[in-house]
């Protein structure tokens, strides 16, 4: 299947590359930006190919992923001219409904991943094919299961699977970046901080699969130990009641 990529940012970039180191990837796949070079920068690092419009990307494509910002959806739309014979929206907040009343009855899959596609470890909730999608529908997903875990949601619920799910890997990036602060500055080299603290968080995500938080919590907590002393920080600072708060405003941004 060859896949075109309308817009080139951080997520097209992530996908592309999940997809050209996997095995099962696109034939092909084509890159088209508004002028930032981003799509040509993308296309030599995958192999790909830049393309001078999105109308040439729709007629050389056998789906076009939406990948714009969704402010430059009506233009997108309008630029394709009807050339995409199926669709891929990795668009936030944007439903279903609206896409197909921009682009009619193409074969549409609505996809948010997570930038751990780049290495196959995405997680990716979309929202139900249709008959309607036909094969083309079930080829792209498909495509996409390459890419690392799927979900079905319903449409209706993709802002709220987003707000937890996409958003997720910066939150966890915040907290790993200042816990290797914080041993940096009592003395650990900062490579070192950051080592253990990545890995430390890679098995635990692992033993989260088989137990539940608050047994896992226990288990690392013994009474009057460091943990719980740390711990204990943590609830006096509202670190709990802040990242449900974080949930709530990224869901508050998506709603409009």
């Amino acid at each position: 299947m060859k896949i075109g990529f309308a817009g080139a940012g951080n997520m097209a970039g992530a996908m592309a590359r999940g997809w050209a180191g996997a095995e099962d990837g696109p034939e092909q796949m084509y890159f088209c930006d508004a002028g930032s070079g981003r799509a040509a920068a993308l296309a030599e690092a995958t192999g790909g190919e830049a393309v001078g419009s999105l109308a040439e990307l729709g007629m050389s494509s056998d789906a076009v992923v939406l990948a714009m910002k969704p402010a430059a959806l009506v233009v997108a739309a309008e630029q394709l001219g009807g050339t995409a014979e199926a669709l891929m929206s990795v668009l936030g907040a944007t439903p279903v409904s609206r896409l197909r009343e921009l682009f009619g009855d193409v074969p549409l899959l609505r996809v948010m991943p997570t930038v751990a596609v780049e290495i196959g470890r995405g997680v990716m909730c979309h929202a139900p094919i249709t008959p309607a999608d036909g094969a083309v529908g079930a080829q792209m997903l498909d495509l996409v299961s390459v890419l690392g875990h799927l979900v079905e949601v319903e449409d209706a619920q993709m802002n709220e699977a987003t707000s937890v799910m996409g958003c997720t890997p910066a939150y966890l990036a915040v907290m790993v970046q200042a816990l290797a602060e914080a041993g940096a500055a009592e003395g650990l080299e900062p490579e070192l901080s950051y080592d253990l603290v990545v890995e430390s968080f890679t098995g635990t995500l692992e033993v989260l699969r088989l137990y539940d938080p608050i047994e896992v919590r226990r288990t690392v907590a013994s009474e009057g130990g460091s943990t719980e002393a740390g711990l204990e920080v943590l609830a006096d600072q509202g670190v709990a009641d802040a990242f449900k708060a974080a949930v709530r405003a990224s869901l508050k941004r998506m709603r409009g």
